[in-house]
This record gives C-alpha cells, structure tokens and sequence, in this order.
C-alpha cells in the first residue's frame, strides 16, 4: 500500500564564492563606481570568469573614469579568493576588459524617457515567510548567509568561498509543512569528508532550521545532504567558469514566478528587466501587506523606447479580498510605472549601492528599498 506523499517544491541557493556569482557582484561593483561619480551613467556590464583571469565587456556611458581591473581584483578578493588554493587570487590574476559606449540608437529612447529594453518582468510576494517571500528560497539564501558567515568569522573550520543549497519543503493546501531534503555542498580545505559533514551541519545547517523552526515542521527524518560526490576541494573559477547573469532563478523566486528572461546585475534603472522587476516585487508585496490578497503575481511589459508599459496584470491565485480588477485599478493609480517613475519611487540612482543585491537574492532583503511596504495604505 503506497503512502500518500504532499506535493513538494525545491529552490536552490549559491553563495558569494560561486563563479556566477562572483561575476554579478564584479558587474554591480562596476557599475556602483561609475554611478558614484556619476548619477546618470548608464552601465550594461557583463564579467567572465575562468581558471585565473576575468574578462570585463558591455557598454558604459559615464562622465566618470573607473579603474576597472581595480574594482575587479577587489570584489574577488572580498569574499575571498586571495589564494590560488582556493580557486583564484584575485590579486595576481588577469583582467581582460574591453568596454565601449551605448549604441546611439538605443539612447535615443532612452534619453527621452523610454524603457532601454522591451521585455516581460515578474514580481511576487506570499505569506509563508515574514519577508513575504516563499519558504524554500528563503531558507536556501539563509544558508549560504550563514556559510559565508561561519566562512569568515571561524577560518580554522576550513570553508573555502564556494558553495550551493537547496531545500525541499513539502505542501498541503498550498501552505508549507516540513523541509524534506537539505542539500548544502561547501568547498573546504584538504579534510576527510566525515569532518566536512559534522562541520556542514553543525555550523551552517543547523543554525538556519532554528531559525525557521517557528514556520515549518522540522523533524529529525530530514534528508541531508552535504558534499554529496564525498569531495569539494576544487572550487570557484578554477573549478567552472563564471558568467553574469546564469542565476537569475536564485535571484528571483527560487521558479515560484515565470521569469521573463532578463538578469539585473551590471544594468542602470533604465534597462526595465531590473528596475521594473524590482518594482513588480514592490507592488506585490504591498498588494499582500495590504490584506488584498495571500498571494499575488504582477506582470509588467516594456517597449525600448517606450516611457508605458504595455501590459500591468496581476495574478492572485483565487486568494484575493476583493475584486483583481480593482487591485489592478488601485496598482495603476497608487504607481507611477515609467522608467523614471520607478527609479525616483525605489531611489534606483543617488546613493544606492547594487552590490549587495548580487549576493542571496535581489528579494527578501529588508535593506533594499522595493522591499517597503509603507504604500500598502494607499491600496488597502
């Protein structure tokens, strides 16, 4: 007789050590500088990391002057590739860049308030985390937090900057009810790999289960899995190239949202598949802070050049309190949508700092400003 089994769902993590990552942090550190001399830079960086250099290349219109391999051997330095051993040293390594200006044509558009891309962006919030963000995600990015956290603060355990996790919950009635598998490699120093597994569990995963004890069943039958091919001394570029813009999933929603395609790190608020993606989450997130709804989807549409979106829905999955269409009219109301509208709402330009979003999510982080819910009134 076959036991009944709830429906699951997985979302996966990396920590800052990870070459994707690396390289969404090396774009969005570019682009910091160019924007802290100059507000209205525009910046389309894409970094390439291999087995000792990174290649630097997009476009940037600055009135700035930015020491590219600078910032580049910094970033990789800081979460701590300071050694060949450990994957790459980011003082000794090549730095390749090759950068030109925006094409022309695109600013023609964008110079006079247009969106810098056309595309489909997505944002979501949901009850099952006080951040409003779906358990499994947020538990993953918990765990490479905590990671890179006992990486630095407890150097004689031997954790080295790469890592991945991912995290099983399992649902009834669409609400989560016990975590089923935890997978969380490490990179570490040359060690046996029933020392990495004590040191794995101990000091990273279990941490993070007290911490989310209060919203799901942990139970002593979870399934761990730590460094599962029994080995992970080779890691970061050394080990798999890394490339801008190859975790947009681990960005987002961990795949509980479509996902239009566009990555954030490295692009200015003109280019929409950012600023309007974190704006979609924006108004989400006050749509189910405001009582309007469980759970809810808003979809945005751009055209390059276009200051309009062409499309605003919103999804809320039979969860609603009143009427989608007047949720849609009150969204439409309450925000101005226009590249610029959304860049002056967030404070997407002076002063802010987009390196922190390319380390455990663009969502979720309560320090990022399309995290505010304070609009939630004016819907309610």
């Amino acid at each position: 007789m076959s036991t009944f089994r709830a429906p699951t769902f997985t979302s996966e993590s990396v920590s800052e050590g990870h070459p994707d990552k690396l390289a969404d942090q090396i774009s969005d550190a570019i682009l910091d500088a160019c924007l802290e001399q100059d507000p209205t830079s525009r910046c389309a960086i894409e970094t390439l990391l291999g087995m000792g250099f990174a290649v630097i290349t997009g476009e940037v219109r600055t009135k700035g002057y930015v020491d590219m391999p600078k910032v580049v051997r910094e970033v990789i330095c800081s979460v701590g590739y300071d050694h060949i051993d450990k994957g790459m040293d980011g003082r000794t390594c090549g730095v390749l860049v090759s950068v030109h200006e925006q094409s022309e044509e695109i600013a023609m558009g964008v110079d006079t308030g247009g969106a810098g891309d056309q595309g489909m962006m997505f944002g979501m919030a949901c009850r099952e985390t006080p951040e409003l963000m779906p358990l499994p995600i947020s538990m993953a990015h918990a765990l490479m937090r905590q990671q890179a956290k006992v990486k630095r603060e407890k150097p004689e355990l031997g954790l080295r900057p790469d890592a991945k996790s991912q995290v099983t919950v399992a649902y009834e009635d669409g609400k989560p009810t016990r975590v089923e598998t935890i997978v969380c490699s490490c990179q570490h120093e040359p060690m046996r790999h029933e020392e990495v597994h004590i040191r794995v569990i101990e000091h990273v995963v279990k941490p993070v289960l007290q911490q989310y004890a209060g919203l799901v069943d942990i139970t002593d039958d979870i399934c761990f899995h730590v460094n599962p091919t029994g080995s992970f001394e080779k890691g970061g570029p050394e080990a798999d190239s890394g490339l801008t813009g190859r975790k947009i999933i681990v960005d987002t929603y961990g795949a509980f949202c479509p996902h239009g395609g566009g990555a954030f790190s490295g692009k200015d608020p003109t280019k929409v598949d950012r600023s309007a993606a974190y704006m979609a989450r924006h108004i989400a997130k006050c749509v189910v802070a405001a009582g309007l709804a469980e759970r809810a989807q808003v979809s945005l549409a751009y055209v390059i050049g276009i200051r309009e979106p062409v499309q605003v829905s919103v999804e809320t999955f039979g969860t609603e309190t009143v009427d989608p269409k007047t949720i849609r009219s009150r969204i439409r109301e309450r925000f101005d949508l226009t590249p610029g509208g959304i860049t002056e709402h967030l404070g997407l330009r002076n002063g802010f700092r987009y390196l922190p979003t390319a380390k455990n999510g663009h969502f979720g982080n309560e320090a990022f400003p399309w995290e505010d819910t304070s609009p939630a009134k004016d819907l309610a």
